[in-house]
């Protein structure tokens, strides 16, 4: 599966829309992550337990809209975007969207 943040992909012509691919997840804060970032707060600095528990939250809405697409019976990703929300006091959903297609290799 190609994945793109941009319209076109070098190479090849998109010959079909097919529909947004979408994948989401939503992760909770965890009680050890909470002290060590209450620590960091006071003394500045990177949440490095955060910046994991978000990157993790990533991979796995990419994982999901790429089985999105498949289900879609796509080729490629494009225009691949990336939202945040709150959907609780310490839970956050992670969305990776982006348009499904059929390409061909340009001739």
């Amino acid at each position: 599966m190609i994945i793109s943040t941009t319209e076109n992909l070098p190479g090849f012509d998109i010959i079909e829309v097919i529909e947004i691919a979408r994948g989401s997840t939503v992760r909770a804060r965890h009680i050890g992550r909470d002290i060590s970032a209450i620590f960091k707060s006071v003394v500045g600095g990177e949440i490095q337990e955060y910046t994991r528990l978000m990157a993790e939250a990533r991979e796995h809405a990419i994982d999901r809209m790429i089985a999105d697409a498949e289900r879609l019976d796509a080729d490629a990703i494009v225009n691949v975007r990336f939202a945040t929300a709150t959907v609780l006091q310490g839970s956050s959903e992670i969305l990776a969207y982006g348009t499904a297609v059929k390409i061909r290799k340009k001739r």
